[in-house]
């Protein structure tokens, strides 16, 4: 039988390690692939963010022990890929082209590494407001992470922006720091699962603002005010920090020579198996198109791709089950 080793550096590369990537490691491992995964960040992706990760099956808490948090969970599951023989480089792939039957990703230096499957798990980021004010005051008040600078602000003036999950969830963390949260959402209602929404409108120490823009965040060595408006007209309110979550944009800029389909908001399409329209490609998590972003949602895509992405190699390989 041929020697597969001599021909590429993995059977199978990952691109990021948030819980798609993660899971994925773990199952392709599993599968005794080599495995392989770059990640330019920290494993967990944006679930680092997530304070209490209440909603993850299982994941409950035990007497005085609240759920485990997002960096908890992240660490665990990097260990356990680990654990079954995943490989880890803490680099950002720069460019992936097709070699024939191979996909060739290049890291910074010029680095090469080739394998004959590939899964897109590179997620979303943060989509900004693009005004005035935004990026100039970025790091000193301006925030896209609860968790990561909330604590700063302990008893402050806060301004959240949004109206989803990841709104809901980090306005409701920030409002366990200071009684002085306000919300701001452009529709008449929250896009937010219902439980989450609850939670925001019953908190005493949040005041929502629907129908309601930013238009301006002011400040010189720091944010001190924003320029809102709404129903009334535009006014200007106090504000030591503003977090926003304004929506993802998919993280797909290195697929894209590939002419790999996507649907109109950018997101990777594929069929049930997480396979995308490019043979060897899998994309699942965040990136790819789904009805529900959720860190269970992208696990299970993870544990699919990676199954269905050993099934490909297997018929690359000339293998069958009979």
């Amino acid at each position: 039988m041929e020697n597969h080793e001599d021909r590429y550096d993995a059977d199978l590369i990952i691109l990021g390690a948030g819980p798609a990537g993660l899971s994925a490691a773990q199952y392709g491992a599993r599968a005794n692939l080599r495995v392989l995964v770059l990640e330019q960040m920290a494993p967990g992706g944006q679930v680092l963010n997530i304070d209490v990760l209440e909603n993850y099956p299982g994941n409950v808490a035990r007497g005085d022990t609240p759920p485990r948090s997002g960096f908890e969970f992240s660490a665990d599951l990097h260990r356990q890929a680990e654990g079954f023989g995943a490989r880890f480089i803490m680099e950002g792939a720069q460019g992936i082209v097709r070699e024939g039957e191979l996909f060739a990703v290049t890291l910074g230096g010029g680095k090469i590494l080739r394998s004959p499957a590939l899964i897109l798990a590179t997620g979303a980021f943060r989509r900004r407001l693009e005004i005035p004010g935004e990026a100039e005051l970025f790091g000193r008040g301006v925030s896209y992470c609860a968790t990561c600078d909330g604590p700063f602000f302990k008893d402050k003036r806060i301004l959240v922006v949004g109206g989803g999950d990841s709104a809901c969830d980090e306005a409701q963390y920030l409002s366990r720091l200071t009684g002085r949260v306000i919300m701001v959402h452009r529709k008449g209602m929250f896009r937010a699962q219902r439980s989450l929404a609850d939670r925001i409108l019953a908190n005493p120490r949040i005041t929502v603002l629907f129908n309601t823009r930013v238009l301006a965040i002011k400040g010189e060595a720091a944010v001190r005010s924003v320029i809102l408006e709404g129903p009334e007209g535009s006014r200007e309110e106090p504000a030591d920090a503003v977090f926003i979550f304004a929506g993802s944009i998919p993280q797909t800029s290195l697929t894209a020579n590939l002419g790999v389909q996507v649907d109109e908001a950018g997101y990777v399409l594929t069929d049930q198996t997480m396979a995308s329209s490019v043979p060897g490609l899998f994309a699942a998590g965040d990136v790819r198109s789904s009805p529900f972003r959720q860190v269970v949602v992208a696990a299970g895509e993870g544990a699919v791709a990676a199954h269905c992405a050993a099934a490909y190699i297997d018929k690359c390989r000339g293998l069958r089950y009979q």
